[in-house]
């Protein structure tokens, strides 16, 4: 599994590859699609090996002023392109911020599994209710991304470092899985009879039948009578229903919509 580490300058990426990696840290060079732009480091965890497509060892060239942002969207491009999942830091004492928000909607845009790891949160002033409160604070800033697990964790201390790795493989297992089109389509009857969608210039809606079309990423097709009129309102209440009755958690999905 190829593992993209990406976050902002300073976020902790070198110290949280470190930890994974240990002794067994190992720089890869003969991987099909290894750049200069990038560090490759194969590890082996409890009997599974991974490849950790480092971003925190890139630096911007200093002959080239560029842009520190385009810089930085450039490299995490770069390591989605070949990434089976992201592994995203952002800091827990800041909260989320502009940057973070950037590369958040760019690995959903290249429909990527993720897992969401608050580094730092050591230095975070706690009570029972701190980490509910970011969460919130997560929903109200990415309402439509809410669905990205979130991990608390200190990469210097090591405090729940390891647990990135089950995380990742949850999402992935979620990534690739395949729902039954017989029980897509008894959940349609269902969210339909619970919401139908609103008729458009007098024209009744209806949804015909449901199916998954892909895995990795997840892209279902629902068939329909006046697709072009399906409002964006009702494809995200689908996509929530959908997501309450299958998970899918970390996974972007796509719904598609044609006419039968």
């Amino acid at each position: 599994m190829k593992v993209a580490i990406l976050g902002r300058p300073n976020v902790g990426k070198s110290s949280i590859v470190n930890f994974l990696a240990g002794k067994a840290r190992q720089i890869v060079t003969d991987i099909p699609g290894t750049t200069r732009d990038a560090i490759d480091l194969k590890i082996k965890t409890d009997g599974k090996e991974y490849i950790l497509i480092d971003t925190a060892g890139l630096r911007r060239r200093s002959k080239i002023k560029e842009n520190l942002e385009f810089f930085m969207s450039l490299r995490t491009v770069k390591a989605l392109e070949r990434a089976d999942v992201a592994a995203l830091l952002i800091e827990g004492h800041t909260g989320l911020v502009k940057q973070d928000i950037q590369i958040i909607e760019e690995i959903a845009r290249f429909k990527k599994p993720m897992v969401i790891c608050v580094n730092k949160w050591d230095l975070v002033d706690k009570d029972d209710s701190t980490a509910d409160r970011f969460r919130a604070e997560f929903r109200e800033k990415l309402p439509t991304l809410s669905y990205m697990p979130l991990l608390f964790m200190s990469a210097i201390s090591g405090k729940r470092v390891k647990t990135v790795f089950e995380r990742l493989e949850y999402v992935y297992a979620e990534y690739i899985k395949r729902i039954q089109t017989s029980v897509l389509n008894e959940f349609l009857v269902e969210a339909v009879n619970k919401r139908h969608p609103a008729a458009v210039r007098g024209k009744y809606m209806k949804l015909f039948y449901m199916t998954q079309a892909e895995t990795a990423p997840p892209r279902f097709i629902i068939f329909s009578n006046y697709p072009k009129f399906i409002k964006e309102e009702y494809k995200r209440y689908l996509e929530n229903r959908l997501r309450e009755k299958f998970g899918f958690e970390g996974v972007p999905l796509t719904i598609n919509f044609k006419k039968r």
